[in-house]
């Protein structure tokens, strides 16, 4: 039976990217509509209003949720939020909004997640499927939620989704044709209750998958392997360091696809211009999904040779006076922050810290020992990054965000590299990664100018 809405009362909690395209998603469909949210500070909800959606802020009224016959949650909104499970134990169905949305999605999902690197992959699959002429959207964590995508959506159309954990928690039905896990590492222990709760959460990505679909797996990784081996779909592996008889592997300078019987050409190495070696494995996943769904080489070539990365992932800012600055502020995980110092040989000084979400902080103390001059420390985490870090390599402290870069181009010059990679999430002072990326960004150029 199709899923029909139409005169059900339906609360979507969250009023950010999310929350507000199911809201809208919904009152287009003929659901009563409320929108909840715990900040008092109303978003830009004009076209909501027009469609007859109710604003409730100032945070989740109990009765809003368990008198709903729906709630649909944000990615923002923890499930155990009081009002939720109020909700859930009244018997009130609760879902996330790529569920919503993929109950209503006419084309194929490829959904990609993974500790790191998930960004970056869905960009760059978007580009190659794009390039080898298919109708592509692309979505989900990055750019427009899912639930944007229904009205455009068409059976010949792939959406390559981007998928957290916080998403996939509350899926029911959701069902990638591809599903992509790039890797698995301790992350959101601010939020998952333990590594295996956020371990089973991304898992659930393969949960709806049967013997038709495909799953594209980092050999390299142990943890996603096994999640990987509680499906049902065909694997596909991808491996740059582990010897493989069949999948994606580096070749004589090549990405190649080997089979048995034969090793196909998909992608030369030198085609890649993205800043850290550890972005070939985003390339060698993207790869793969392309050869899954029939993209000729000679069109995954032309979209990674023209793809120069993401905003605030390894993005090469500036070089002022032998100093380069590079902004990895998505680098929000300790096994990102760690990929991203290993990327230099010498003269390093990252700067870390902000809000601390779990992980062993001392898994950096040996790759900068290697490399770094010194570290300068930011946001809520800095006795944190002090404690796990002193004795290895020097660590100043920072009180501001400005400060902190200053310090930082003082302590690498002559010809080193200032490296944003914080290891911590932002909102200790930011509202997001992307803005501690951009203020990165101003104030470099503001350094340049003052050096010229």
């Amino acid at each position: 039976m199709p899923f029909d809405v139409t005169g059900k009362r339906v609360t979507v909690a969250g009023a950010a990217r999310s929350g507000l395209a199911a809201a809208e998603l919904l009152s287009r469909r003929g659901a009563r509509v409320t929108l909840s949210d715990s900040r008092s500070d109303a978003p830009e909800t004009a076209p909501l209003n027009a469609l007859g959606v109710e604003l409730e802020l100032g945070g989740h009224r109990t009765e809003t949720f368990t008198n709903a016959d729906l709630v649909v949650l944000s990615p923002g909104v923890p499930p155990e939020q009081p009002a939720v499970q109020a909700a859930r134990d009244r018997g009130v169905p609760v879902i996330a909004e790529i569920e919503l949305a993929f109950r209503w999605l006419q084309g194929r999902v490829i959904a990609i997640t993974g500790t790191k690197g998930k960004s970056t992959t869905t960009a760059l699959t978007g580009r190659i499927l794009e390039s080898a002429g298919f109708k592509v959207s692309v979505g989900g964590n990055i750019g427009a939620p899912l639930s944007a995508q229904v009205s455009q959506s068409t059976p010949d159309t792939f959406h390559v989704v981007e998928t957290s954990s916080f998403q996939l928690e509350q899926i029911d039905t959701f069902h990638p044709w591809i599903a992509v896990m790039l890797n698995l590492s301790p992350d959101h222990l601010d939020r998952h209750p333990s590594v295996e709760a956020y371990a089973a959460a991304k898992g659930r990505i393969f949960e709806n998958q049967d013997a038709v679909d495909w799953s594209v797996i980092n050999a390299d990784d142990p943890s996603v392997l096994e999640l990987a081996r509680r499906g049902r779909a065909r694997t596909r592996l991808f491996s740059k360091q582990t010897s493989l008889a069949e999948g994606t592997v580096i070749e004589d300078g090549w990405i190649v696809d080997r089979r048995p019987d034969r090793s196909d050409r998909l992608v030369p190495l030198s085609a890649i211009h993205l800043l850290g070696p550890h972005l070939v494995n985003d390339v060698m996943a993207a790869a793969t999904v392309g050869a899954i769904a029939g993209a000729a080489p000679a069109a995954m070539t032309a979209a990674v040779e023209s793809f120069r990365g993401l905003e605030h992932a390894m993005e090469l800012v500036a070089d002022v006076r032998g100093v380069r600055f590079v902004n990895d502020s998505k680098a929000t995980n300790v096994e990102s922050a760690l990929r991203s110092i290993e990327s230099f040989d010498s003269d390093l000084v990252p700067i870390i810290g902000g809000r601390f979400k779990g992980g062993d902080l001392g898994r950096l103390r040996e790759p900068l020992k290697a490399r770094a001059k010194a570290v300068v420390a930011i946001g809520e985490a800095r006795p944190l990054v002090r404690d796990a870090l002193e004795g290895t390599v020097p660590v100043h402290e920072a009180e501001s965000f400005d400060e902190a870069i200053a310090r930082a181009y003082a302590l690498a010059k002559p010809s080193g590299v200032v490296l944003l990679a914080p290891a911590c999430a932002s909102f200790d002072m930011f509202r997001d990664y992307a803005e501690r990326g951009r203020k990165f960004k101003e104030e470099v150029a503001r350094l340049q100018a003052r050096a010229t």
